[in-house]
């Protein structure tokens, strides 16, 4: 697929196709959500650690985001990332520090996001609309580390989706309060003009210990019932594989 899709979704978004093209875009958003469906279907529950990806091994926050993993993959969690470097690197580097459970979802650019060594299995998808989705759909927590307006993005959209109950209340925890100062003032101000409800700004944790955001993700994993997930098995007639056997 690859770049003709990159075409079709530039003219997609930029409204200049005729419906023929608009199908065709279409398909291909659909042939990506199979491809990524069938990839992780039995990688969860997860926890999906969003970030730069400009950060480098000896920064804090590569360092911050390699440990906490570490320490939700120790839960039993499989770490789930957008696959690329950075702090997504750094996540699934902690989660196989530990021996733990470890995926990602890169995103194609044209100047080719390389996946990292660090998954026991990925996918790659050209649609960010279809990656974003795909890395909901098997967590049952989100880390919000520093980054850029991919992060705000992936952050936000899926603040505003436990906001409207269109997914369930998992927890959303924000590492780096200095560095995440601003937004957090403005959801004040938010609540102080009365353009959020007091209790929306409970459905995110700002910290800045790892300690903390994993004790939070703990009390609600305790809390989870995550029978229905591990009941899901392979069907060997699809060729399907579980991760541990990937």
């Amino acid at each position: 697929m690859g770049e003709q899709f990159v075409r079709q979704e530039i003219g997609f978004l930029n409204n200049v196709q005729n419906r023929w093209q608009e199908f065709l875009y279409v398909l291909g958003v659909v042939k990506q959500f199979i491809k990524g469906l069938r990839t992780l279907h039995f990688v969860g529950p997860c926890v999906t650690v969003y970030g730069s990806a400009r950060f480098q091994e000896d920064h804090l926050f590569y360092k911050q985001a390699r440990h906490i993993s570490a320490e939700i993959a120790k839960l039993g969690l499989t770490i789930m990332t957008g696959g690329g470097p950075g702090v997504m690197e750094a996540a699934n580097r902690g989660a196989k520090d530990v021996n733990g459970r470890s995926v990602g979802c890169n995103i194609i650019l044209p100047h080719e996001q390389m996946h990292n060594p660090y998954m026991d299995k990925f996918v790659n998808i050209d649609s960010f609309f279809v990656r974003k989705e795909l890395l909901r759909k098997y967590s049952i927590a989100f880390v919000i580390m520093p980054g850029g307006i991919g992060t705000l993005d992936e952050f936000f959209e899926t603040y505003t989706l436990v906001q409207t109950g269109k997914l369930i209340k998992y927890p959303i925890v924000v590492m780096d309060k200095p560095y995440y100062m601003n937004i957090l003032q403005h959801l004040d101000k938010m609540v102080e003009e009365k353009t959020i409800s007091p209790e929306d700004k409970d459905l995110v944790f700002f910290t800045d210990s790892s300690e903390e955001a994993v004790e939070y993700i703990k009390n609600f994993v305790q809390d989870y019932n995550m029978r229905a997930k591990e009941s899901l098995k392979p069907s060997w007639w699809l060729g399907e594989k579980s991760l541990k056997s990937a």
